[in-house]
């Protein structure tokens, strides 16, 4: 009986034992609703699929409010192991030096299967350093595309199976549309920075400032002032005067969906990640896709658009043993199964060629779908088209929009209203540089 027992009591301990020896790793994402219960269910798929490791993930608010919390938490010495950073906080999170692991260096120290030209090279390349190396894990990317209302097209004489290619298309398909009274404004647009500037710029081959749009260093600034980029602003000044664009509002132009959604107006250009929000509130009417429409007199036009979304970055200061199951994860979590389910379901871009591949039934099955991994790999991405990296760029948004609105109230035109872009980004860039010297 003894024997039994003591037996029954070493089962226990080993059982104990093996449960306490699994090692717990920190995420800290900005995904919530339907995103982030998607997210848990491709982390229970992980930490179902092995015994070592157990993912942990945690909401903390937006994208701001969660990078502001991991940053507070490393100086405080509790940083998680894994955060979810929005493209535009990564210069932030280059510059904080020995903040970071970089992605490239953890998967080669930990012996992780890891093949960086597997990557889409529009994706990959906004998060590589100036030699090439991959600084964090990609996992949400989105770029900007087309919708439109293939009914009221229709009803306005135009093919509804044609969306604009130019803007020279977009004015004209407007100006009918409003005209027949099918709608009453032609076209709206969420995110004036992320859609009508950085990505209108990258898909005309502009810089957006120097040095490679902030890839070189530092000592990038602006230059988001040009003549491309100034004859833009002030047609949009002008169309919306005369009624067939309308505003959507400033950071993401929360406003523009709604005015979509209504037929309002015929058009929006947003994120692709929105798509199954537009297709489960386009009930009225029949929706369309297509790529962003272009200036056809400006050479090398167009280019390809740039990504939005976050990556995965690694925080240094934590156990080794955590590293060892981050790199397992990001091998999961990259994987082209994992990866074609979640742009599936979520409408984001696959990050490999694999899991682009692998969704080719689900294009097949669901035309438009592949309208945003289209855009992106139109071309190789130029130094004008890769993306940009400039420090303090969330706060930079908030004066591209306040100098927008100044533009529609006619206190500046396109020119002065850009220079003012230029002129007060810079300043945030340089506090940015002098602090991160």
């Amino acid at each position: 009986m003894k024997q039994i027992l003591s037996a029954s009591a070493l089962a226990l301990i080993v059982s104990v034992s093996g449960a306490y020896a699994q090692t717990e790793i920190q995420w800290w994402h900005a995904m919530g609703g339907e995103l982030g219960a998607k997210l848990e269910e491709i982390v229970k798929g992980f930490n179902d699929s092995q015994s070592d490791y157990k993912i942990v993930p945690s909401y903390k608010g937006t994208y701001p409010e969660t990078m502001t919390a991991a940053i507070a938490a490393f100086r405080a010495k509790e940083q998680p192991a894994i955060v979810q950073v929005f493209e535009v906080g990564t210069g932030t999170m280059m510059a904080a030096k020995g903040a970071i692991v970089p992605v490239y260096q953890l998967m080669k120290d930990q012996g992780a299967t890891f093949d960086q030209n597997a990557f889409l090279p529009a994706v990959v390349g906004y998060y590589t350093d100036t030699d090439g190396n991959m600084l964090s894990m990609p996992f949400n990317s989105s770029t900007p595309i087309l919708y439109y209302n293939k009914t009221v097209f229709e009803k306005a004489g135009l093919d509804p199976n044609t969306p604009p290619k130019t803007w020279g298309e977009v004015e004209e398909f407007s100006k009918k549309i409003k005209d027949s009274g099918a709608a009453t404004c032609g076209f709206t647009t969420g995110w004036i920075s992320w859609i009508q500037s950085e990505n209108f710029s990258a898909w005309h081959n502009q810089p957006i400032g120097t040095l490679e749009n902030g890839f070189g260093g530092l000592d990038a600034r602006l230059s988001l002032n040009g003549p491309v980029q100034v004859k833009h602003w002030a047609n949009l000044k002008k169309w919306a005067d005369e009624g067939i664009f309308k505003y959507g509002g400033p950071v993401g132009g929360d406003n523009a969906p709604p005015m979509f959604y209504s037929q309002e107006c015929a058009m929006i250009m947003n994120s692709s990640a929105s798509r199954a929000g537009v297709i489960a509130n386009a009930k009225d009417f029949e929706l369309g896709f297509g790529m962003l429409p272009y200036y056809d007199d400006v050479e090398g036009a167009p280019q390809n658009s740039i990504i939005g979304g976050a990556t995965l970055w690694v925080l240094s200061g934590r156990p080794d043993a955590e590293y060892a199951g981050v790199a397992k994860f990001f091998e999961y979590l990259s994987s082209p199964e994992v990866q074609a389910d979640w742009a599936s379901f979520s409408g984001y871009l696959p990050i490999t060629q694999a899991a682009a591949d692998q969704m080719s039934g689900f294009f097949a099955e669901n035309p438009g779908a592949d309208t945003g991994l289209k855009q992106i790999t139109l071309n190789p991405p130029t130094e004008n088209s890769k993306g940009l990296r400039f420090g303090n760029y969330v706060q930079i948004r908030g004066v591209i929009d306040e100098e927008f609105e100044q533009l529609l109230a006619g206190s500046k035109d396109a020119q002065g209203a850009l220079d003012s872009v230029v002129e007060r980004g810079n300043k945030l860039i340089e506090e940015f540089q002098a602090q991160n010297q």
